[in-house]
């Protein structure tokens, strides 16, 4: 019998750590909630249902917050990514 630790994204289960079964196999699971000492984090609630994962670009945008502005950045760089990006005339 294999033990994994797992977590359940609202759709499959995704195991913690890298696990060698057979593929294309039926596995038969027995699922008890695990006890531990670590502390996961917890996930966003969602109307009250199972806890989900955050989004990539959810996870992007923390990640992005945790690195200060460049006082350099032109404030117009969207509007005027074509002269920046390839130096063209910059658009009035």
């Amino acid at each position: 019998m294999t033990t994994l630790k797992a977590r359940f994204d609202g759709r499959v289960l995704v195991p913690e750590q890298p696990v060698d079964l057979p593929q294309n196999c039926v596995l038969e699971i027995h699922v008890e909630e695990a006890t531990s000492d670590i502390a996961t984090p917890a996930a966003p609630l969602t109307n009250g249902a199972a806890p989900v994962e955050k989004s990539l670009l959810a996870q992007l945008v923390e990640i992005s917050r945790t690195f200060p502005d460049d006082p350099d950045t032109p404030t117009d760089l969207a509007a005027q990514h074509d002269h920046y990006l390839h130096g063209m005339p910059k658009r009035p």
